[in-house]
C-alpha cells in the first residue's frame, strides 16, 4: 500500500470519528475556561466565555484549534514531552520510544506514572510516525513537536495527525524545559502546575548552590555521540547555563569562535582531535554522551589524548549521564541532585 493509499484510508477511517467529535462540540453546554500564553513565543491559549465547556481554544503555530477540556486519551509523540503530560494529570494512553530503534521504555522519572496510565509505546522511524498505530489508540488529543525529529515529523504529518485528533505541536523554538512546560500547562488550562514547578526548581538551585564546593573553574562538557563524533557543549545555552547558577562556571568556548556548531543543533559544538589537546586545558571536565551513554572517564583514562589533559591528570574529570542534555523538568531536578551528591 502506498503512502497516498494509507492516507486515503486514514481519512475514511477517521471521518466518522471527526463527525462524532463535531456533534459533541455542537451539543455541549457552552462557554469556556481559563486562558494562558506560551513562554517565549507568540503562542497562547484561551477558553471561551463563562461556565463549563467541553472544549478549549488553543492558539498554536498551526492556528487556533479546539481541544477537549478534559481529554480521556492522550497520545504524546515525543518521549521528552511525556513527563510534562503526567505532571499535568493528562491520561497518557501512548507515547513513542525515546529514540528511533530503541525499545519502548518509560522515562526513569515517570515509570510509576506510565504504569498507572497503562501507557503504550507506538512505533516510529526516521521517516515519520506510524499513523495507523496512532489511529488504533483512538486518542482525543495528540501532543507532538518539541526538538529534533519529533518536531520535524509533527510538522510534516500535521494534517494527517489532526484528522485523527486535535493536535498540539510544541514549537521547536521552545528549547528549554521552562518554555515547553509553560506552553503545555497554559494550553490545557493548568498554569499553576507550571508555576509550582518553577518554585520547586528555583528552591533546589538555591539549596545546591549553598551546599556544594564547586570543582576548579572554568569547566567544560565533553560529549560523545553514537556516531563517533566528539563534541563540546555550547556554554551559552542549556545545562551549562543552569549549572553556572550553582557555581560551575563554564569556559567560554562558544565565544572563542574556534568551534563549529554540530549539525542543526544549537547546544553542541564540534571539536577536532587537535583541538582536544590544544583547547581542553581547563581544570575541570565533565564527560557524557550526546544521545546515549557511550563512554566514561575510566575508559578515556586509557587514551593518551585524554589522560594527558589537566582535568584528567589532576582528578577533576567527572561522569554525567547523557540525559542532562536537553532535560525536561524532572531531569533538570535530577541533574541538580547529581551535582549536589558529587560536590557536597
Amino acid at each position: 500500500m502506498t503512502i497516498s493509499d494509507k492516507r486515503s484510508r486514514l481519512r475514511l477511517l477517521t471521518a466518522g470519528a471527526m463527525l462524532a467529535i463535531s456533534a459533541l462540540a455542537v451539543s455541549a453546554c457552552s462557554s469556556a475556561s481559563d486562558s494562558g500564553n506560551g513562554s517565549g513565543s507568540s503562542e497562547s491559549s484561551s477558553a471561551e466565555s463563562a461556565g463549563e465547556s467541553s472544549t478549549r481554544t488553543v492558539s498554536t503555530e498551526n492556528g487556533d484549534i479546539e481541544i477537549p477540556a478534559e481529554p480521556k486519551k492522550v497520545v504524546v509523540l515525543n518521549n521528552a514531552l511525556a513527563g510534562y503530560a503526567y505532571h499535568l494529570d493528562l491520561p497518557v494512553a501512548a507515547t513513542v520510544p525515546e529514540s528511533v530503534g530503541k525499545p519502548g521504555e518509560p522515562g526513569q522519572f515517570w515509570k510509576d506514572d506510565a504504569e498507572k496510565n497503562g501507557t503504550e509505546y507506538l512505533p516510529w522511524s526516521n521517516d515519520g510516525f506510524d499513523l495507523e498505530s496512532i489511529l488504533a489508540t483512538e486518542p482525543d488529543l495528540i501532543i507532538a513537536g518539541g526538538i529534533g525529529f519529533p518536531y520535524r515529523h509533527a510538522t510534516q504529518q500535521y494534517k494527517d495527525l489532526s484528522e485523527i485528533a486535535p493536535t498540539i505541536v510544541v514549537p521547536d523554538s521552545l528549547d528549554t524545559w521552562q518554555k515547553q512546560y509553560e506552553f503545555l500547562a497554559n494550553a490545557v488550562g493548568k498554569p499553576e502546575v507550571y508555576q509550582d514547578a518553577v518554585k520547586t526548581y528555583e528552591d533546589k538551585v538555591t539549596e545546591v548552590r549553598d551546599k556544594i564546593t564547586p570543582p576548579p573553574a572554568p569547566v567544560a562538557y565533553l560529549m560523545f555521540s553514537g556516531k563517533d563524533k566528539t563534541l563540546v557543549a555550547n556554554d551559552e545555552v542549556g545545562y551549562p547555563t543552569t549549572l553556572k547558577e550553582v557555581g560551575l562556571e563554564p569556559a567560554p568556548l562558544k565565544a572563542s569562535g574556534k568551534f563549529e556548531p554540530y549539525g542543526g543543533s544549537g547546544d553542541a559544538l564540534t571539536i577536532s582531535s587537535e583541538q582536544i589537546t590544544q583547547e581542553l586545558t581547563m581544570p575541570t571536565l565533565f564527560v557524557l554522551g550526546f544521545n546515549k551513554d557511550v563512554t566514561s572517564v575510566d575508559q578515556l583514562k586509557n587514551d593518551p589524548v585524554y589522560s594527558n589533559l589537566p582535568a584528567f591528570k589532576d582528578g577533576h574529570a567527572y561522569d554525567l549521564p547523557y540525559w542532562i542534555n536537553r532535560p525536561d523538568y524532572d531531569e533538570a531536578l535530577g541533574t541538580l541532585d547529581l551535582v549536589e551528591k558529587m560536590f557536597s
